[in-house]
């Protein structure tokens, strides 16, 4: 896991239900902890494009559900500013389930753009991706 370039903002908080964009099984999973997220005291941490979350499955595969696992973020509908002074955001909030915290993906295809910053900063996801914006 590198880092990432952009000042990104993070707008996806603890909590937050979210589509994934592959295609493992897994249809919309919840937000339960964002991994490395140092906050002040009492603040819900938030998540953005390019971090690795912890999720729990609530709508997917049978065998899915109820299961926790590691995913990354891949769009975020809170625009974000990169250091050309470019400010993108997406239609909709989507993450990539993972195999392991290293970054394997589950699935073998993503539907719709990644954002740069989580290709660069997750290699294998971008190996699979269709498009990169």
């Amino acid at each position: 896991m590198r880092p990432v370039k952009a000042n990104i903002t993070k707008g996806i908080p603890l909590g937050a239900e979210i589509d994934t964009c592959d295609n493992s099984g897994a249809k919309v999973v919840k937000v339960f902890t964002v991994m490395g997220a140092k906050t002040v005291w009492g603040r819900v941490a938030a998540a953005g494009v390019g971090d690795l979350i912890m999720v729990s499955v609530k709508r997917g595969r049978p065998d899915m559900r109820k299961q926790t696992m590691f995913a990354v973020i891949v769009r975020q509908r809170k625009e974000y500013r990169r250091p050309d002074g470019m400010r993108i955001k997406f239609e909709d909030n989507a993450a990539v389930v993972l195999k392991d915290d290293k970054g394997n993906p589950q699935g073998t295809l993503l539907k719709g753009p990644i954002a740069k910053e989580a290709a660069e900063r997750w290699p294998a996801i971008a190996k699979i991706a269709s498009m990169v914006v």
